[in-house]
Parts: C-alpha cells; sequence; structure tokens
C-alpha cells in the first residue's frame, strides 16, 4: 500500500530508551533495571541472587524465528497508584507476576478500565526505539476522561514506557525477527459496591516480545463483513480504548474464524452500511492516490498507526479522504 521510507524516521522522536537525558546510566549488575529516580525501587524489586548475566545486546533464550503473537512473561514490569487525590504517587519495577485485586474491584464489576500498546524495536547497534508513545499518553488521557478515571501525565507514562523497555531489554527480539510489545494499563482497582468511579486506581505496563499478530504476516486477509453484530454506537465508549470495547466482538470473531476468515469487518449501527473498524485494527480504502478511511467521530479508535499512515500518505503527496 504505502512503503516504508526514511519518512518513519520523524515520527519515532525523543523515545530512544537509554539515551534521554531523563534516563540515568546507573546499572543494577546487569541492563535490565533502569529507570530515572528509580534506581533504589528497582534494587528493591530485583534481588541480586536472580540476576542474569545479560551483556549490553544478549538475548533472553527464545526460539526468535519461531515467535508469535503470544504471551511470552517477560522479568520485570512497571506499577503505580492513585487514590481519591487524583495523584499518581511514584511507581516502581516490580518482578512481573499476579497482582492482587478485591472481589469488589471496580475493574471487575464494572469494567472500569483503560489500555495501551505500543512497540519497542531493537537497532543493528543494540539501542531501542519506541514508536510514539507520547500519542499513546494522550490517546490514554483522552480515554480516561471518557471512563471517569484519574490517568498518569504524559512524562510519567513515557517514563513508565520507557523503564519497562530497558528492564526487559534482553526480551526485544533480534533486528527484523520482531519488537517488545509494551502494554500499559490502567484500572480501577479499588473496592466499590454501587455505580461508581473506584475508590484507588492502577497504572501498570507489561511487556511481551511479538512478532506478526496476524499468522498471515504481510500478506493478504480475509476479512469478514459483519451485519448482524455491532461494534460500537454513537454516544458510546468506542472511540477509546476501554475493556469494555474488547469482550463483545469475540462472538463475532470466533464465527468469522470458524469459516476461514482473519477478522471482522464492522459496519455503523444505524445504517448497516457504513464502514467502520476491524475488531483489532483501523481500515483504509486504496484506489490510486486516495486513501479513504472512516472519520474518527466517537465510534471507532484514533489509532496512533492510523494517524501516522495518514501523515506519511500525505507526505507522499496521496490525498486522504475520511468517510
Amino acid at each position: 500500500m504505502i512503503r516504508r521510507t526514511a519518512c518513519l524516521s520523524k515520527l519515532v522522536q525523543s523515545v530512544r530508551v537509554g539515551s534521554s537525558s531523563s534516563l540515568p546510566t546507573k546499572q543494577l549488575r546487569d541492563h535490565r533495571c533502569f529507570g530515572p529516580g528509580a534506581a533504589s525501587n528497582a534494587e528493591q524489586a530485583c534481588e541480586a541472587s536472580v540476576y542474569s548475566k545479560f551483556g549490553k545486546n544478549e538475548y533472553a533464550d527464545v526460539d526468535w524465528d519461531n515467535l508469535g503473537f503470544g504471551l511470552v512473561p517477560t522479568d520485570y514490569m512497571y506499577m503505580m497508584k492513585c487514590s481519591n487525590n487524583g495523584i499518581f504517587e511514584q511507581g516502581q519495577l516490580n518482578r512481573y507476576g499476579n497482582i492482587e485485586l478485591s472481589p469488589a474491584a471496580g475493574v471487575l464489576n464494572y469494567g472500569q478500565g483503560i489500555y495501551e500498546g505500543m512497540k519497542a524495536f531493537r537497532k543493528e547497534d543494540g539501542n531501542l526505539l519506541i514508536f510514539r508513545p507520547d500519542q499513546n499518553a494522550m490517546r490514554m488521557k483522552i480515554g480516561s476522561e471518557r471512563m471517569c478515571m484519574p490517568s498518569p501525565s504524559l512524562d510519567q507514562f513515557i517514563d513508565a514506557v520507557k523503564q519497562t523497555a530497558q528492564a526487559n531489554k534482553c526480551w526485544v527480539p533480534p533486528p527484523g525477527k520482531g519488537s517488545l510489545y509494551i502494554r500499559p494499563l490502567l484500572i480501577g482497582s479499588g473496592p466499590i459496591l454501587g455505580l461508581s468511579p473506584s475508590p484507588e486506581y492502577t497504572f501498570l505496563v507489561y511487556a511481551s516480545p511479538v512478532r506478526n499478530y496476524f499468522k498471515e504476516g504481510s500478506a493478504p486477509l480475509s476479512i469478514y463483513v459483519e451485519e448482524e453484530y455491532d461494534r460500537s454506537s454513537r454516544g458510546g465508549a468506542g472511540g477509546v480504548k476501554s475493556i469494555t470495547n474488547y469482550a463483545p466482538v469475540l462472538k463475532a470473531l470466533l464465527r468469522a474464524k470458524s469459516r476461514g476468515f482473519s477478522d471482522v469487518l464492522y459496519l455503523d449501527s444505524v445504517n448497516k452500511k457504513n464502514l467502520e473498524e476491524v475488531s483489532s485494527c483501523n481500515i483504509f480504502i486504496v484506489k490510486g492516490n486516495v486513501i479513504s478511511t472512516p472519520a474518527t467521530a466517537g465510534t471507532i479508535l484514533s489509532g496512533v498507526t492510523r494517524r501516522s499512515i495518514i501523515e506519511i500518505a500525505r507526505d507522499h503527496g496521496y490525498q486522504v479522504i475520511f468517510l
């Protein structure tokens, strides 16, 4: 559709992990525990007895050639909390593992949660690049307002993502073999019985090495046009990355896959004729020098990849039309 060119370089800005002046260079006996103002926290989370002696560019024991898109638990995750004052406290790296929640947690009872997703890539020189995390941070802020949740600041979000990437650097695939998928998650972790915002929120970031999301890789996909089920409706929360948007698409998705399709394309809920969104991504229609894509009018997600494609397309002389 659009060739990847040097134009991508201008989109990857100020997000070089380990090269930013905001990150310290102190190393805790190996390369995996870094973070601004959080060196002591990382030391608490990383006992010396469990350190692995990885060098700067060495890797975890993973079959990179057969890596898919599934959870591969890494070493560390980042966590911080926020109570009624709406301000997130200083976070810290912890060993990756289960978290404890009250059965009455807002996220479990009322679905008060949003998440983001981005990737870190390894360069040939071993340094890491993260693709536009500031855009994900701003989208989480918008989503949290819709879901009546406080959100980390832009700097807190990016710092947490950088720390998580650097702490799990040995899990970042070699160049050309995949990426480290980073999942920031904001949940209502405090207990609440009546329908109301949670009294406490937890922001955490974990990561997993991945390759292609679809088993077809970069080959064309077979998409099923869904006419029975809706993904979202006007006035709803389809335009934010709420966790409540995803379980409802599973029924249509599983049915489509049982029929040999890769994913589902949803139509608008009012007229059932306008294209809206695939269950896992935005969609573009290309005809000649014209690229058409549904407008972000509250029912579809404003994708970071979507925005990047639009910017690159315009740089290459394509006309972009919003449906």
